[in-house]
């Protein structure tokens, strides 16, 4: 009998962690689609002749991210973050190399997964990784928009491969490997650490501050501010690229925000699909009445940005908040991204196509901020290994809110003086920005060696059409 029980149990358990490896494999395949959206997205806000250079960033981007993240990031990443409760337990990953700082161990670093070779190449390890890749990889997109169409495509490659083996890596070991900032609630008590659910500082404020500096790197493409330095609109060339590349993203997030559960059986799943989706409504529709108040209509490109504003913002907190809180964290999204948007180019003279400083960077922090304010203790019990829910300020925590604001500095510094580095290195290297006269042209032919639209360009050597006779 005892026998009979034992092996029932096991049963049990292994249908258990296999449905939430699948759980989690089908979640990472929606957020894989994601690359679409942003590649639409992006190409769309920009100008036809440098689409099919648009296009190749975005597509390259994900093998680029998929090589370095095999090679170095994921052990960097998730080398010491023990054993995976959701996914039967397995404790290949436990090598967190520390430092020794007032009587406590604060991790660093992962120190094991580099390769994924031999004992390593578990099923559940495998899950995680793929899992975990792609969002690294869609930070690892998030520049590609703010730098178009003015990025020489050799900086592109050798600057992503950085930021997905080192740079992003090592801020995500310290939020979700067992690094340091998880360990803020264990060892300062401060709420339960650092807390990002799904990644609105992980991935998207680590994007928005690579975004920003390398827009500020390349500086503005040409036409893009008169001489006294005033903006001057430079509108993108297919409207409908971008609202189906926001719906794609919309639909890919899903995965992005119920998959971070790592397990079907959490019912907290729920919780978290419906409040992504009330955020992205009131990110996109006070967007649109900023952007009526502004500018008299509504613009369609700050809708898009308004929806994904709310869905950036609603990435970290999105387990841990009431439904109202939700429609309140995305509403202000949306107008932060509007108001993020016209300051970033007014008052900064930076040049973002696409907006990427204001949707991911501004309004990834706002999402782990708001966490911090309005986490209501519902959700989270032991979470980094502290007891209880996760609390906000206004549930009477104000721990929480201050590790929020700790790990969104230490994202601004790690992220900004890392990706300078890295600039300033593969300029001297190969150079960042193309030639005045390649981007004039438009870089389709220049960089990638094919058109995006070549039935629509007209070559001055071309021979002239023979006009066809009258009826």
């Amino acid at each position: 009998m005892e026998h009979d029980v034992a092996s029932l149990a096991r049963a049990v358990t292994e249908t258990q962690t296999a449905v939430n490896i699948l759980w989690t494999l089908l979640a990472a395949f929606l957020v894989m689609f994601m690359q679409a959206g942003f590649a639409l997205v992006e190409t769309g806000l920009t100008r036809a002749r440098s689409a099919a250079h648009t296009m190749g960033m975005n597509f390259l981007v994900y093998s680029l991210g998929i090589l370095a993240f095999w090679a170095l990031g994921f052990g960097l990443q998730m080398g010491g973050v023990g054993a995976l409760a959701t996914l039967g337990g397995d404790a290949s990953l436990s090598r967190e190399l520390s430092v020794d700082l007032f009587g406590k161990e604060w991790g660093v670093a992962g120190g094991v997964g580099f390769f994924l070779r031999g004992e390593l190449f578990t099923p559940a390890v495998a899950t995680l990784f793929l899992f975990q890749m792609v969002f690294m990889d869609t930070a690892l997109t998030i520049p590609t928009g703010s730098m178009a169409e003015r990025w020489k495509f050799k900086s592109f490659v050798l600057f992503s491969l950085v930021l997905g083996a080192v740079i992003y890596p090592l801020y995500a070991n310290w939020v979700w490997g067992g690094g340091f900032l998880s360990q803020l609630g264990r060892h300062l008590g401060l709420g339960h650490g650092h807390v990002d659910f799904a990644g609105s500082s992980v991935v998207h404020l680590t994007g928005g501050v690579a975004a920003l500096v390398g827009a500020r790197t390349l500086g503005p493409r040409l036409g893009k501010f008169d001489p006294s330095g005033s903006p001057v609109g430079i509108p993108g060339h297919n409207l409908p690229m971008v609202v189906l590349g926001t719906f794609i993203l919309a639909f890919g997030w899903f995965g992005f925000n119920a998959g971070s559960t790592l397990a079907s059986t959490d019912t907290r799943i729920a919780v978290v699909a419906l409040n992504t989706m009330l955020a992205s409504a009131t990110g996109a529709a006070a967007a649109g009445l900023v952007s009526s108040v502004r500018f008299g209509k509504p613009d369609v490109t700050l809708l898009c940005n308004g929806m994904l504003a709310g869905l950036v913002a609603i990435t970290a907190p999105c387990a841990f908040v009431s439904a109202p809180a939700a429609l309140f964290i995305g509403a202000v999204a949306g107008v932060l991204v509007v108001e993020g948007a016209l300051f970033v180019e007014s008052r900064l003279r930076l040049d973002d196509p696409v907006g990427a400083v204001s949707v991911h960077g501004l309004n990834g922090a706002w999402g782990v901020v708001a966490l911090g304010l309005f986490a209501d203790g519902s959700y989270g019990d032991g979470l980094n290994g502290v007891a209880g829910g996760v609390r906000g300020l206004f549930h009477g925590d104000a721990g929480q809110l201050a590790a929020a604001l700790v790990g969104v500095a230490v994202n601004i510094v790690w992220v900004g003086v890392t990706t300078t580095a890295a600039f300033w290195a593969i300029g001297r290297l190969v150079g960042n920005r193309v030639s005045a006269e390649d981007e004039h042209a438009g870089l389709d032919l220049p960089e990638m060696g094919i058109e995006g639209y070549p039935e629509q360009v007209v070559h001055p050597f071309a021979p002239a059409a023979r006009p066809e006779p009258a009826e």
